[in-house]
């Protein structure tokens, strides 16, 4: 008895969770329901097929459908698999309806062009099955499953000899028909060849030991990348980094000798073009008839191409007469055949050549290109390595679209080495391949881990394992966006853990990208390289010595910088140890081919040159130093403790080389570094060396071996979470605070990643989260214990219950975040959140509940009737706002939530309401054409003066190119009865229509006559900033800094002279007048810091800031004159006795106690300073008590002395003098703790 199971696949098919179905199926193959599917097939080829034949070809067809079911549903949908099973009774009465079984069959009738989706869709509701999630798309189901058919068509060896038959009648008698096509132009056979030739993915040059990929299909692997039209191609543009733009304005030198501004010009300009899928731009052919495709090896130039033939290739085959016949060239392969004689032109080179796939009629495809009925593809220009030769294949694609004008041609090229003019004024546009962004790569990992395991855990194992390995390592996340990269990584993933064996990557990585990428394509670049001679292992080691060269320069690793004499030098040293004839003349053939070829080093300009990825740099610099340990031996263990870490361990930039020398040597000695990085006194580093020591431990995949030192670490890190600095009695300021928060939030993150494997960490971080007296360590360990243990079953509870008890909303906030990222599949997290949205005490958890909510559920109808529930009734002002927001931002095109958005704009009491309501309606809506009506009649009517700006500014950016919105921002400049809406019409004309003549009027008149000083201090600060190059705005503002009766329009007026002509010889005079005769200490004191910065260099502003440090009327204007004296004059010889002067003599104790921390600010620890301060301490005239708003000089000044003078022999006996005799208690309580601290 035939196993159907097996036959039709389900047994291969691990994972489908629809296999009951299936199996009753085969339980009732003696019964006719698989004739009812293939009724599809003309009967004259029905009659000819045994029962078996037709049971085979039903029931494979039938799993194709509930695989793609399944697929809907698991991935598009995001469905947990409990959900989905629930779908199966229903799919199976779906599968028995007449009307269904008749639509999947007639994917078997050659002469369909296409299945109706609408049936199938409509069927599903006419038998009143459950409910499809709103993402579900039915179209792309039957597209789908129709191409799968016709691929069971082509494989099934019963149907394939009869249906081919039919199809090659068929198609013999429509083309010959049609176009009067010869039977030697067979396209039936075309497509078959394209099928075999492109319809595997190509892994010949990765490593896939340890598993067959043969079969992985490209089109069901395909991602459709980004792109971006590149205006002009300058290969600078897209290989050049920033910090190397000081550099070449330095030098003014760039390979293609264009100033540095001007390149960073184009960067700009091409960073701003719209990123739009590829294949948009290619099946826009009216747009786009022409096209270069550039890209960097391995981004899926030859993928693209490949994928658009199999496109053609898998369509009925009724339709292939019209639609463009895929023509896809290697420009390789022809230049071969071009040189051996083989043909003249593309033509022939498809008629006769050896190497085509197959030969198609050259006078037949003359007729159909002549037509336009083609898409040709040219693969690989960079390729042709011969400069004339890569001339001569330009000409000879310009001459084919002169003679073929109406067929769409695609090109593809590296962008190193590709000159752009001749194709450009060949019309042809360009386009840079964009790398895969964290989507696209997520949807990559997805679908290969579905394509290649059968084991449902293992397949989730090592697909999250991948996911968290590109997450935590930002080298390894910027090299898969690199299609081929990304791809070995999936391939070695398999059996090795990424980041830990991120070594063996970078490995594999550099040995495709040095050898096996090009040898796989037979491309031999240079006669004078003999690659028998110079391997992939050569050019390693060639990197290896230029990456350790790097490592010595001015700016170490940093730089990523070497000038081209020193990396000819490194190469040609290294080419005469192989015996090279003509080294240096061969190290600069190396060069070239390492930057245009093996996508290792690029060209900075200015004769440098860089690592393309700073990743091989760090690698190799790495590599480097363990060839010297294991293989030379000349480096010792205590040299590389001393002199590699020993010396950079301070130095983040070199921390990724040091943890990879750690993963690449044997445990004990990494056991060694960590004891000497843990003898280290990291406390001024932010314990950096400890934290270090932990990832070199991370490293390490048999720990057993250095396990005690091990131990010693996690007990250091473990009483780093508890850190407090050493208690000098001082009040921790701002960065003192966040210091320690950081140092503690580390080292809990630190001891959860290190030792994630060991039982008791869980526990660890349960108590932490649980006991903990800051709120930020119990929040890092709930999202530690989150991400790590998700799949422990106790966690999802802890998660809960830490969500709803903690004392502190934002550990609460945290809690039910990470619960949504890791449960969001369970059925009962929605409960949870809704519950949380309504009842939690506190308003920012309930926004934070209703906020996952929306973005976990969005597609369940009762979430957007939850929203409005919310957006209506809530009785907190903060949950309506919120739920207004996510509203219009999640449901803008359900119409309800357009109407119940301007129905709060302009019923609702709460002004606040209103105007984010308002806000919603113009950013969802603008679009709409009674939007702008509705927002100039809230901009006039609304009573709420906030609304009617919020209107307004709405108005002005949505419509500023609608010619009545200027007309009514001027109107509400002046009439609106407040200045806040007048304020914003005033800015908002200033912005939009700075060209118009009307507007600058406009802005003098607001700046004079306006009765509000605000309005006034805006139009100021638009006129200055908009019309500074106009000769009448200086004179304006000098007149507003002097006449206007508002000290803060006086203040906008003179800091726009600043900024705008601080080099006016007249502006320096006008500035110090101000500074001197504003009767405003406001205005003063500012214009004195912006003296002091602005004009630093000049002779008189020194004397200027003493005389306003002793002269002002003003402690505030006499106290900022002392801070920007002694920043700007420190070094001057005279300025610490003016300090001291200022310290004792000034009548106000706020300028006193400045003078005296400038002092110890500038002149730390002096020792002449020091009778100095201890007088002060004694006798400053301060009455009051010391606290944190007005603190007591005195006690600053003991301050200073523990600080900077804890070891002088007067220090004690001050601190008891002033613990028994100052007149303040908090002074002599404070010196009475730093007794204590001294005696203990």
């Amino acid at each position: 008895m035939l196993d159907w199971l097996v036959i039709w696949g389900v047994a291969q098919g691990a994972g489908l969770i629809f296999k009951p179905i299936l199996e009753d199926l085969a339980k009732d193959a003696a019964k006719d329901w698989a004739k009812d599917i293939l009724k599809g097939i003309p009967g004259k080829v029905f009659e000819k097929l045994k029962k078996d034949d037709i049971d085979i070809a039903a029931g494979k067809a039938l799993k194709e459908f509930l695989q793609l079911m399944q697929q809907q549903l698991k991935v598009r949908c995001k469905l947990p698999e409990g959900e989905i099973k629930e779908y199966t009774g229903d799919i199976k009465k779906f599968i028995s309806d007449k009307s269904v079984k008749e639509t999947l069959g007639k994917a078997f009738d050659i002469s369909c062009e296409d299945l109706n989706s609408r049936i199938l869709e409509d069927s599903w509701q006419k038998v009143q099955l459950k409910a499809l999630p709103a993402k579900f798309n039915w179209e792309l189901l039957t597209e789908q499953y129709f191409i799968q058919v016709q691929e069971l068509l082509e494989k099934s060896k019963e149907l394939h000899s009869i249906l081919e038959l039919q199809k090659l009648s068929n198609i013999e008698t429509n083309t010959k028909e049609i176009a009067g096509i010869v039977a030697d132009f067979n396209l039936v056979k075309y497509q078959e060849a394209i099928r075999e030739c492109y319809g595997n993915l190509k892994l010949d040059s990765l490593d896939t030991t340890g598993y067959a990929y043969n079969e992985l299909k490209l089109w069901r692997m395909f991602i459709a990348q980004n792109v971006r039209e590149v205006h002009q191609v300058l290969p600078q543009v897209h290989e050049l980094p920033k910090e190397h733009l000081k550099r070449l304005r330095e030098s003014d030198q760039v390979e293609t000798e264009i100033a540095a501004e001007e390149l960073e010009n184009h960067k700009r300009v091409y960073l701003e073009q719209p990123i739009r899928s590829v294949l948009d731009v290619v099946n826009d052919k009216q747009t786009y008839k022409y096209i270069v495709v550039l890209g960097d090896p391995g981004s899926g130039k030859s993928t693209l191409l490949q994928y658009l033939a199999l496109n053609w290739a898998n369509s009925p085959l009724d339709n292939v007469i019209s639609l463009p016949i895929p023509l896809l060239i290697e420009l390789r392969t022809y230049m071969r055949r071009r040189d051996d004689k083989e043909c003249h032109n593309f033509l022939e080179f498809f008629h006769k050549c050896s190497g085509v796939m197959t030969h198609l009629n050259q006078h037949q495809l003359h007729e159909q290109l002549k037509a336009g009925n083609a898409l040709v593809m040219f693969d690989g220009l960079d390729e042709v390595f011969d400069p004339g030769k890569r001339e001569d294949v330009i000409t000879d694609i310009h001459r084919f679209t002169n003679d073929y004008p109406n067929v769409q041609v695609i090109v593809t090229s590296r962008v190193i080495g590709y000159k752009p003019q001749r194709l450009r004024d060949a019309e042809f546009r360009h386009f840079m391949l964009q790398d895969l962004d964290s989507e696209q790569i997520q949807d990559f990992i997805h679908r290969w881990h579905e394509l290649t395991f059968s084991d449902e855990a293992d397949k989730v194992r090592k697909r999250e394992r991948l996911h968290r390995g590109i997450e935590a390592s930002k080298a390894i996340t910027e090299l898969a966006g690199n299609p081929l990269l990304l791809t070995m990584m999936a391939i070695l993933n398999r059996n090795q853990e990424l980041p830990r064996d991120r070594a063996e990557l970078y490995n594999q990585a550099s040995r495709v990208l040095l050898h096996q990428w090009d040898v796989e394509r037979a491309l031999v670049e240079d006669e004078r390289l003999d690659h028998k001679t110079i391997d992939y292992k050569d050019k390693q080691a060639m990197l290896r010595q230029v990456a350790y060269s790097m490592q010595t320069s001015d700016k170490g690793l940093a730089g990523n910088l070497i000038r081209d004499s020193q990396l000819e030098n490194i190469l040609a040293a290294y080419l005469r140890t192989l015996e090279i004839n003509q080294p240096r003349q061969a190290a600069r053939v190396m060069i070239n081919q390492l930057r245009t070829r093996n996508f290792m080093l690029c060209f900075l300009g200015a004769d440098y040159y860089a690592f393309v990825h700073r990743t091989f740099l760090e690698y190799f610099c790495a590599w480097e130093f363990v060839w010297q340990f294991k293989e030379t031996q000349t480096l010792s263990i205590e040299v590389l403790k001393q002199d590699v870490f020993g010396k950079h361990w301070q130095d983040e930039t070199w921390h990724e080389v040091l943890l990879l020398i750690a993963g690449m040597i044997e445990p004990k000695f990494v056991g060694e570094i960590i004891d000497y990085l843990i003898s280290l006194n990291g406390e001024e580093e932010k314990f950096i060396n400890l934290f270090l020591a932990a990832k070199c431990l991370a490293e390490v995949r048999n720990r057993s071996v250095i396990m005690p030192k091990a131990d010693e670490l996690l007990t250091l890190l473990q009483n780093l979470t508890r850190y407090e600095p050493c208690d000098d009695g001082l009040s921790q300021d701002d960065k003192e605070i966040q210091l320690v928060e950081e140092i503690r939030t580390q080292a809990v993150a630190t001891i959860a990643t290190t030792w994630q494997d060991s039982v008791d960490t869980k526990t660890f971080l349960q108590k932490i989260a649980t006991v903990d007296e800051h709120p930020y360590v119990r929040w890092i360990a709930i999202e530690k214990l989150a991400q790590i243990y998700k799949d422990n079953a106790n966690t999802k509870l802890f998660l809960k219950e830490r969500a709803t008890v903690d004392v502190n909303s934002n550990v609460r906030q945290t809690a039910v975040e990470q619960l949504v990222q890791a449960y969001k599949d369970d059925s009962d997290i929605k409960t949870f959140l809704r519950e949380l949205a309504i009842f939690d005490k506190d308003s920012d958890v309930r926004c934070t509940a209703m906020q996952q909510l929306v973005q976990a559920y969005k597609d369940d109808h009762n979430t957007k009737t939850f929203l409005q529930e919310r957006a209506t009734t809530d009785k907190n002002l903060f949950m309506r706002q919120t739920a207004v927001e996510q509203l219009a931002r999640t449901y803008k095109d359900d119409s309800n939530t357009k109407t119940l958005l301007m129905e709060i704009a302009t019923m609702n009491d709460d002004w606040s309401m209103r105007e984010i309501a308002v806000q919603q309606l113009a950013q969802a809506y603008k679009q709409n054409s009674d939007i702008k009506i509705f927002l100039r009649e809230r901009a006039t009517a609304d009573e709420s003066s906030v609304v009617r700006r919020t209107a307004v500014f709405q108005l002005a950016h949505a419509y500023k190119d609608d010619s009545e919105t200027k007309i009514f921002l001027q109107e509400r400049a002046t009439a609106d009865n407040s200045s806040v809406v007048r304020r914003t019409a005033v800015e908002q004309l200033a912005h939009a229509y700075q060209e118009d003549s009307d507007t600058k009027t406009l802005l003098l008149e607001r700046a004079t006559v306006d009765n509000s000083p605000r309005v006034r201090e805006k139009a100021v600060e638009q006129l200055a900033q908009n019309y500074k190059d106009d000769l009448d705005t200086k004179t304006f503002l000098r007149e507003r800094a002097t006449a206007d009766n508002n000290s803060d329009v006086r203040w906008i007026a003179v800091e726009e002279l600043a900024q705008n002509y601080k080099d006016d010889p007249d502006t320096k005079t006008f500035l110090r007048e101000r500074a001197t005769v504003d009767n405003n200490s406001d205005v003063r004191g500012p214009l004195v810091e912006i003296v002091a910065h602005a004009y630093k260099d000049d002779s008189g502003t020194k004397i200027f800031l003493r005389e306003r440090a002793i002269a002002d009327a003003d402690s505030y204007v006499r106290q900022t004159a002392v801070e920007q004296l002694a920043y700007a004059y420190r070094d001057d010889s005279d300025t610490k006795t003016f300090l001291q002067e200022r310290a004792t003599a000034d009548d106000d104790w706020s300028v006193r106690r400045t003078a005296m921390q400038e002092l110890a600010l500038a002149y730390k620890s002096q020792s002449e300073l020091f009778d100095f301060y201890h007088n002060f301490s004694i006798n400053d005239p301060f009455k009051g008590s010391h606290d944190d708003i007005i603190p007591n000089p005195r006690r600053v000044a003991l301050e200073i002395i523990v600080k900077q003078y804890p070891q002088h022999s007067q220090t004690l006996p001050l601190l008891r003098d002033r613990a028994e005799n100052d007149p303040d208690e908090e002074v002599r309580e404070y010196a009475e703790k730093q007794l204590k601290r001294w005696q203990g």
